[in-house]
């Protein structure tokens, strides 16, 4: 059942929110957001890193998790402190996000669905041999993600993501503790250098691991807990931390095992999802065979979780977007929130809108899985996605400083330097990001 928040009544009769205590019993979201903001190619990203230049670059990871524990924050507090949902936020913004968001949520969730099946496949490929292909297991885990998300409301998903999350840390752990880090190296690893050729690695540990557009879905998932009012900032915060500090673990962890398993022995992983098989490979030959097999069933949890957690938050906010759509020209200027209040969260789940995503996600990009990715969709994918964390957090910078937001609730020097100092990472990435693309 969700939680409510209780209220009580000032001299004019308005409801004000007693701020509740933050307690372990409360978590939730943030466990759900770290699950699916770390995926199979966050993983290989940080192992890669680790196998370039061992510790080194541990205290760029450490940030990382800083700079997503201020975002996710900034998008729970526009939820709490306005009761409005970050896409009504955006759209108070002018329509040219309205047109950006369509473009992004539509090209976006093509070419991810593919993506996400396919991460998923991998490991239960390697894992069962000789019976289904890679294709064939990812269209199966695409459907199994569709049913679940179809027929489940929220509570349940967060109890199966927590599983999930349960069993990446586990697996996650017991590899970094298995290859004997080498805890003098990765202190001194917390203090800030850069050798030579890091850069982008660098750019990357600090902005990559966790941060996509399910960053965005945290505050619509704070309400669909129940957490309606500024009432339960003090929870949602704790939350968050909970939530990065988890991500935290899997990216130290796996930079410990490319530190030490992949850095001293010089052995090379492929890039994306396949370098975790590469991975399980070096594993088996190491540590035997069960070690190889336990962390393929942690890949698959990393992967799983990913794609059922996109399939669900990504689908809320599509349902918020076409609901703010049949509002416009029914509502004035701050009005018609409701929609996108705690209280519709429930009916968002059923609704035809976040159906009609969830389909998306899932049967159009299996077309994908049989074909090579066409020229112009990977360039046009490649552009709107690297646009998209930038536009994130400026858009909150914008939010959470202007009249749009309470008083009490607007940004401090904190969060103004910890959002401005992201927009102005994730810009330089996205740079970055278009001018890698295959033009």
């Amino acid at each position: 059942m969700a939680d409510t928040a209780d209220t009580t009544r000032s001299g004019g009769g308005e409801a004000t929110p007693v701020l509740r205590k933050a307690g372990w019993r409360h978590i939730g979201p943030g466990i759900v957001v770290a699950a699916t903001g770390v995926g199979a190619g966050d993983l290989v990203a940080t192992l890669i890193a680790g196998s370039k230049f061992g510790y080194t670059l541990l205290w760029a990871a450490v940030i990382g998790c800083l700079v997503k524990i201020s975002l996710a924050e900034a998008a729970g507090r526009w939820h709490l402190a306005t009761g409005r949902t970050l896409f009504d936020g955006w759209r108070s913004l002018g329509r040219w996000t309205t047109v950006y968001f369509a473009g992004y949520v539509i090209v976006w969730g093509f070419v991810y669905g593919a993506a996400a099946m396919s991460s998923s496949a991998l490991p239960l490929a390697a894992l069962f041999p000789d019976t289904l292909g890679v294709k064939w297991w990812a269209i199966i885990c695409g459907l199994v993600g569709l049913v679940f998300v179809w027929f489940n409301r929220y509570a349940v998903f967060e109890k199966v993501m927590t599983f999930l999350v349960g069993l990446m840390f586990l697996v996650t752990v017991y590899l970094a503790v298995r290859v004997t880090p080498n805890l003098g190296d990765a202190l001194a690893g917390l203090v800030p250098v850069l050798p030579d050729g890091s850069l982008l690695y660098t750019l990357g540990l600090v902005g990559g691991v966790g941060g996509t557009i399910t960053l965005a879905a945290y505050g619509y998932w704070v309400n669909a807990k129940g957490w309606r009012d500024a009432g339960w900032m003090k929870v949602m915060r704790m939350d968050n931390r909970v939530a990065y500090l988890t991500t935290g673990v899997f990216v130290v962890a796996m930079l410990f095992v490319g530190a030490e398993l992949l850095h001293s022995s010089g052995v090379a992983l492929a890039k994306g999802d396949k370098g975790l098989i590469d991975l399980g490979g070096v594993l088996e030959d190491r540590y035997g065979a069960a070690t190889a097999q336990l962390f393929l069933v942690g890949f698959f949890a990393t992967s799983f979780t990913s794609l059922i957690g996109v399939w669900h938050g990504v689908s809320l906010m599509f349902a918020d977007f076409v609901g703010r759509l049949r509002e416009r020209g029914e509502e004035g200027e701050g009005g018609g929130a409701a929609a996108g209040r705690a209280e519709g969260v429930p009916a968002a789940e059923k609704s035809l809108p976040f159906r009609a995503y969830l389909l998306w996600l899932t049967f159009p990009p299996m077309a994908l899985l049989f074909l090579d990715q066409p020229f112009g969709l990977v360039i046009v994918y490649g552009v709107i996605g690297a646009f998209f964390m930038p536009f994130l957090a400026l858009t909150l910078l914008w939010l959470l400083n202007s009249s749009r937001t309470p008083g009490e609730w607007r940004n401090g020097w904190l969060s103004n330097g910890m959002l401005g100092a992201a927009g102005l990472l994730f810009v330089v990435l996205c740079v970055q990001q278009v001018r890698e693309l295959p033009w």
